[in-house]
């Protein structure tokens, strides 16, 4: 089995300049010798050997996101191992094998099949993922029939996530998709009827969004006439009644926040005498 050497690696990688752009692939400078073998919207890979590959990143924060994805799976077959770790870079197992894509355009979605990516979305909550999806064409099936799975960046650290694997049953496509929602419907009805709910509640705010979007817009001067109803400083008395009960309610809040500082420095000293 061959050996990496991690500083060997750094000097190439500093060879390479990766440059990320808005909805683009990153733009690539290559002065290492190594070949790329693949780019995308994060960063680019190179191929060091038959097993091993660098993947180098044009943001910082990409690198430490795949990075820990990739940490928090370390200990599944499911994601290549990593080797050596840098700045913007990550050295890791090269992976072969077929991806999901290419298989299912000439094999078609078996229950066995369906059900390895039902255990992958497994490990992938078990482990901690935020994102319980992959897109078809980072999932790769391996020779002895085990999935493997790349770019993982983009399950951790989000603000927004869905509740179902919507990027793969949208990437499976139309045909596949309804395949693979019969298998587990067939192996696992809960889950399925979950995963319709939150399907059926997308649908419903994108229809409630094609009518809102497609109202004419409100009369601004309209608006600013029927507004003066929720004014209360043209009305002297109901002013100060609602001036009164803002510094009354503001008071009490205050109030509130010393007890319970009252409260922890109490419970603190009495835990320092025992």
């Amino acid at each position: 089995m061959a050996s990496i050497k991690c500083n060997e690696i750094k000097k190439k990688a500093k060879k390479i300049s990766v440059i990320k752009y808005e909805d683009m692939d990153v733009e690539v400078e290559n002065k290492s010798g190594l070949e790329m073998i693949g780019k995308g919207r994060q960063g680019a890979v190179f191929k060091i050997n038959n097993q091993f590959c660098m993947k180098i990143y044009g943001e910082i924060e990409d690198c430490e996101r795949e990075y820990y994805a990739l940490s928090l799976g370390k200990n599944t077959q499911l994601f290549p191992k990593v080797h050596c770790k840098g700045r913007n870079y990550v050295v890791m197992d090269m992976v072969y094998g077929v991806d999901l894509r290419e298989y299912l355009q000439v094999n078609p979605l078996t229950k066995e099949l369906s059900y390895k990516l039902i255990e992958m979305l497994m490990v992938f909550k078990e482990i901690g993922y935020e994102r319980i999806d992959h897109h078809k064409r980072q999932i790769y099936l391996q020779h002895d029939g085990s999935l493997k799975v790349i770019d993982v960046g983009r399950t951790v650290w989000r603000n927004r996530t869905y509740p179902y694997p919507r990027k793969l049953l949208m990437s499976l496509g139309e045909d596949y998709k309804a395949v693979f929602l019969s298998h587990v419907k067939e192996a696992a009805p809960e889950l399925y009827n979950e995963w319709q709910h939150y399907m059926q509640m997308e649908e419903v705010s994108r229809q409630l969004y094609d009518k809102i979007s497609s109202e004419k817009n409100t009369d601004s001067k309209s608006l600013r006439k029927k507004t003066k109803k929720l004014l209360t400083t043209n009305d002297t008395e109901k002013h100060y009644a609602q001036l009164e009960n803002l510094v009354r309610k503001v008071v009490k809040e205050e109030k509130n926040r010393e007890l319970e500082k009252q409260n922890e420095m109490k419970t603190l000293k009495e835990k320092g005498k025992k």
